[in-house]
Order: structure tokens, then C-alpha cells, then sequence
């Protein structure tokens, strides 16, 4: 079988750490095995939010990686204001939490850097890759974003090279993400990011999305969009069995990830602090875990209520520790940003707590594709920013099951989520 090339444009990759390196990552590590080569290019010297060692384990060995320098503004952007940090992750303080160094940051990005901060990578990268597509043999190009600016990157290899073949995979959306109302933009500025993002649907032979419902948008807006979500990797799991355990019998429930202002479970908590404050036997057995950075504002609030002596915070750990974390849980938290236009956001740690069998418990806009999942694979629960009663009544269903020993792993047709299975089908999409 003749072998074909696949050329990766991709801004995070390990030793980047947090959900945006995972899936091309993984699908790198399981291409070769349906006749593809991956070829990455990404920057030299970028600026990721987090790092993580543990990743390098699975980079394919003997893949070819071309660096070319990039120059952003972040590093500096930090020195100024150390919100900064937050804004090149998509995340922000909102309402009073913004100060007037936040909010001139954040009008500076949405409407200086069209489409991020990373603009400025554009223009040599396409000199460099234009050349390296003339004298290499490439099959297809991905661009991978965001950072969006990824994506124009393959546009102009596109109007320069109009036979190459360019797949736009989106691990979130650009006009319709939750926090773009938030870039305090001109109209100048909005027209514009639209504008893009239209040329970039319909110049892609084909858009990837990562939600069932993202794909269904780009293609009202004129893309050949295909979905095909996140997943779990079942070397993953099978590394971490049983790796960690409990110093103590408690029931464990367990956020891992970044939790910012704008997906914060305010009714969650409120909830977590009524059954501890009214029911005896749940606060002494309770804990809540927080594996990952939680937005300092959130904390301090929880810190300030019951919940207080229920809070473990191990703060960022690597993935492969982190994976032992979710196992070493009782339920499992996702939360996802109000409103509905959000409602086709699956975040990629879904599918590790599916893998890890314990029950999840999500936040979110009714009918979001994270409810779809949940009740499909038997693994949890979904709720709107609005319910209480209902969710104690699920939380305490689920801790009585806990106390007499009947909460059982029983989630089902997840193997569709499995990497593997999910490179199978991209694979099929490439052909």
C-alpha cells in the first residue's frame, strides 16, 4: 500500500499541555495505521498556557516535525497585566471581576489582533510552506485552530496552490464561541473575523467539527463540514488502573480541567452547600476535587461558603496523572458555558470520563450534544444553569447508591469515542 502525507499545521504540541494538543496528537499517533504519514509544523518558540511533560510519550517515533519562530505578543502582554495569561486560553474575568487593565487587554485583542494574537505567524508561515509544498510530496493539508490564525494560514497556501488539498478542522468555533461576545469588538472588527471565517468555510475542501451541532452551523454557513468529535485513548486508561486510591473512603466528585468565570456552576455549588449544611452523614463523607487551574475568583468564593472543608485542590497535573485522578472518583464534573448558542460544545474531557466509567454530572444549555452523549452511553446527567432540586435529588441518588456499595460502572456504546476508532474515520474521510 502506497503511503500518503499528511501535513499537520498545528499550534499546540507537546510539551503544550491541556485539551488543544490531544487530538491531533492522537490521531498522528494512529494515522500510519490506515496508510497516512503525518508531517507536523508548528511553531519553534511559542507560548503555551500549560505544559506537560507526560504528552511525549505519544509522539510517534521518527515523525518528522518542521519548527519555523513565531512572534506574539503574549510574553509581553503578561508583563503588563497578569490576566493576560488567562486571555491566550479563551478564558476571561467577566462582569465586576474586570478591571480596566482586563478590559482594554481584551479590546486590544479582539479588535488589534484579527483573528488572535498569533497573526503574526501567517505571513511566514505561508512563505516557508509554500516552498516546502513545492518540493515535497502532500497529499493533504490540516490547519487546526484555534488559534484561528491557523486557519489563514491554509487559506492563502489555498489561493496559491489551488490543487492542494486543505481540511480547516475547528476544535471550537470562531464567531460562534461563548467568549467572542465578550472581545469587546468594533463593527469594523466583527465584520471582519466574519468575513474570514466565511472565506475560510468556503475555500476548505472540507471543515472538520468536533460537535454534532458545530457541523451542522458551518455548513448553513457554507462549509463541507464533517464531525468528528473527541475521544479517549485506551492506552490512556489502561496506564492509570488503579494507579491511585483514596487515603480515605469518600465520595469523591472530581473537576478536572480549567474552570473559568464563564462556565461556572453557581447552582452546582449552591446545591453541594445545602445538602452539607442539612445533611450530616453527605458532609462527612463528601469531598469535592479540583484537578487542574480554577479560576481564583470561583475559589474564593467556594472557599467562603460550607464547602470549605470539603475542597481538595491538587491544582494542574499532567495528563497521565490526571487520567488517575478521574478513576480515583466517585462522579465526574463538565461544565460548558449558558448560553445556546454553545449548546454544540462537547469539551474533550467528556469522553476520558466516559472511558473512566464513573458518573458524570454536566452544566450546560438545555438539548446540548453533551446531553445527547450522556443519555447514549448510560454515563450521567445533564443540567441547565437554572435547576437546584433536581440536582441534589441526583447528587444524593447517587451517594446513597455510593454508601451501600451499589455505584456501578455501567456505561455503554462508548467504543465509538475510542481514538482509534475516530482516526478509522478520518482516515475514510482523507481517502
Amino acid at each position: 500500500m502506497v503511503e500518503k502525507k499528511i501535513l499537520i499545521i498545528t499550534y499546540y504540541w507537546p510539551p503544550a499541555g491541556g485539551p488543544g494538543v490531544q487530538r491531533w496528537l492522537k490521531f498522528a499517533k494512529y494515522l500510519p495505521d490506515f496508510g497516512w504519514k503525518p508531517v507536523i509544523y508548528t511553531p519553534e518558540n511559542p507560548s503555551y498556557p500549560l505544559l506537560d511533560e507526560s504528552l511525549l510519550k505519544d509522539v510517534p517515533e521518527n515523525i518528522e516535525i518542521i519548527k519555523t519562530k513565531i512572534r506574539e505578543p503574549y510574553q509581553l502582554a503578561e508583563k503588563l497585566n497578569k490576566s493576560n495569561k488567562k486571555f491566550k486560553a479563551g478564558q476571561f474575568d467577566v462582569g465586576q471581576n474586570q478591571s480596566w487593565k482586563s478590559k482594554l487587554s481584551i479590546w486590544v485583542r479582539g479588535n488589534f489582533f484579527i483573528p488572535d494574537a498569533r497573526v503574526f505567524w501567517i505571513r511566514p508561515s505561508v512563505s516557508f510552506l509554500e516552498q516546502y509544498l513545492k518540493e515535497n510530496k502532500i497529499d493533504v493539508v490540516v490547519t487546526s485552530g484555534p488559534p484561528h490564525s491557523l486557519h489563514l494560514i491554509g487559506l492563502r497556501l489555498k489561493k496559491k496552490l489551488p490543487g492542494l488539498k486543505w481540511v480547516a478542522d475547528f476544535r471550537d468555533p470562531w464567531t460562534e464561541i461563548s467568549y467572542y461576545k465578550h472581545l469587546k469588538l468594533t463593527r469594523s472588527s466583527d465584520k471582519k473575523h466574519r468575513r474570514l471565517e466565511s472565506e475560510v468555510f468556503k475555500n476548505a475542501d472540507i471543515t472538520l467539527a468536533t460537535s454534532y451541532t458545530d457541523a451542522e452551523n458551518f455548513r448553513k454557513n457554507g462549509a463541507h463540514a464533517v464531525c468528528i468529535t473527541n475521544g479517549f485513548d485506551d492506552s490512556d486508561s489502561k496506564d492509570q488502573k488503579g494507579k491511585t486510591e483514596n487515603l480515605q473512603p469518600l465520595f469523591t466528585l472530581s473537576y478536572i480541567g480549567v474552570l473559568e468565570q464563564l462556565r461556572n456552576p453557581e447552582n452546582l455549588w449552591n446545591c453541594l452547600n445545602e445538602l452539607v449544611k442539612t445533611c450530616p452523614d453527605f458532609a462527612e463523607d463528601f469531598i469535592l476535587k479540583f484537578v487542574g487551574r480554577v479560576d481564583e475568583k470561583i475559589l474564593n468564593t467556594i472557599e467562603n461558603s460550607n464547602l470549605k472543608k470539603h475542597i481538595l485542590n491538587l491544582g494542574y497535573l499532567s495528563h497521565d496523572k490526571a487520567v488517575g485522578e478521574m478513576q480515583n472518583s466517585d462522579m465526574l464534573l463538565i461544565t460548558n458555558f449558558p448560553n445556546d448558542s454553545s449548546k454544540g460544545i462537547i469539551p474533550g474531557k467528556i469522553f476520558e470520563y466516559l472511558a473512566s466509567g464513573k458518573q458524570i454530572i454536566s452544566f450546560g444549555p438545555d438539548q446540548a450534544d453533551v446531553s445527547k452523549i450522556l443519555t447514549e452511553t448510560n454515563a450521567g446527567k445533564h443540567f441547565s444553569y437554572h435547576d437546584s432540586e433536581t440536582i441534589k435529588t441526583f447528587i444524593l441518588e447517587k451517594y446513597k447508591l455510593w454508601k451501600n456499595g451499589n455505584l456501578l460502572e455501567n456505561t455503554q456504546n462508548i467504543e465509538q469515542f475510542s481514538r482509534k476508532t475516530l482516526t478509522k474515520k478520518l482516515a475514510e474521510i482523507l481517502d
